[in-house]
């Protein structure tokens, strides 16, 4: 039995747009320089204060926890909105499909979303039922730090030796080696592959059919 556990935010959904907008409003308001497209992609895994406090250049504090706050309102806020988006990137439905009829793989999500945004893209693309085990930011320390990933092994009694973890930041990468697991990122995320491989990626994929090949 195998155990491969996803990232959310650039792995299986596109969600950047909508982060990027809600992280740009927080610092607006706040009267901080804007952070670029560029900075949003890359502190998108960490745990939002850990994400928020690297974009000001210093460690986590009460500022950042304060914006941290109004970042979460105003992401909310914009699930209200009619063009509210989070898609599936193209072939991950059908990956998720093929997993969950194997009687050799489990699967579950690691994710630096909260449980709110994980429930709700759950609901959005109705594969919920396909996750047997799954650890948000509400739930462990931020990656890298290995418990997401320990702790999904520990409730399915898998080994993380034969645990895959996929996503797309240098965060994944390093928590799935902290943890013991294999190391798989993804082309098509919002990490460029060349970080993702110096990060410790045992393999980069670059279309979500070929993590079927590789598990094999």
């Amino acid at each position: 039995m195998k155990l491969v556990l996803f990232d959310c935010d650039g792995t299986l959904v596109d969600s950047v747009g909508v982060i990027h907008a809600s992280m740009v409003t927080t610092f607006r308001e706040a009267g901080l320089p804007e952070p670029d497209m560029a900075a949003t992609k890359s502190i998108i895994g960490l745990t939002l204060d850990i994400a928020i406090a690297t974009l000001l250049n210093r460690a986590p504090d009460a500022e950042s926890t304060r914006l941290a706050g109004r970042y979460k309102e105003h992401f909310i806020a914009s699930r209200q909105l009619p063009n509210f988006e989070e898609p599936l990137y193209d072939g991950i439905a059908e990956l998720i499909g093929t997993l969950a009829r194997r009687d050799d793989v489990l699967i579950g999500m690691v994710t630096g979303k909260s449980r709110r945004g994980v429930d709700r893209v759950m609901e959005t693309h109705g594969f919920g039922r396909h996750f047997l085990t799954i650890r948000t930011a509400d739930d462990c320390p931020s990656k890298p730090h290995p418990a997401m990933v320990l702790e999904c092994c520990a409730e399915m009694g898998i080994d993380p030796a034969v645990t895959f973890v996929v996503g797309d930041a240098i965060y994944d990468m390093q928590m799935a080696r902290n943890a013991g697991a294999r190391a798989i990122g993804v082309a098509w995320g919002y990490h460029p592959r060349e970080g993702l491989i110096a990060s410790g990626a045992h393999q980069v994929l670059a279309a979500p059919a070929e993590l079927l090949t590789l598990i094999d």
